[in-house]
């Protein structure tokens, strides 16, 4: 049986969202228990944000709010970006694994930018026509 695929499974950016949070989750395994459980739930969290609001921005039928659930996933991206970089001034990642997930991170921005620029010029002007 094929299933069927939703909207925001079709968009590239919702598929490195994912991967960021695949990513995510399994890197945050490896951080010592005690010490760094907190920024490791706070990546977690960063990290299954962003695909989630892409998800849920998809499902909605106003392009003004389909755009403020992108705005809400790119703050999550950055937020993650943010962790990361605390993560590599600790030595808690490798270098291999810093660059890896920050690449995706900043290709994921760029596509955020681009689906919520698209969006925005959906929404029709607020300028009343005469």
């Amino acid at each position: 049986m094929e299933r069927k695929l939703f909207s925001f499974e079709k968009l590239e950016a919702w598929k490195n969202a994912k991967l960021i949070a695949v990513k995510t989750l399994k890197l945050t395994l490896n951080f010592p228990d005690s010490q760094f459980s907190a920024i490791a739930n706070q990546m977690r969290r960063s990290a299954i944000s962003i695909s989630s609001n892409i998800a849920e921005g998809q499902g909605r039928l106003e392009g003004k709010e389909q755009s403020q659930f992108y705005k809400f996933a790119y703050s999550s991206l950055m937020e993650l970006l943010n962790q990361l970089i605390l993560c590599w001034d600790m030595n808690l990642i490798t270098e291999e694994e810093y660059n890896e997930l920050r690449l995706l991170i900043e290709k994921t921005a760029f596509q955020l930018n681009g689906l919520n620029r698209y969006t925005r010029s959906k929404i029709p002007s607020q300028i009343p026509k005469i």
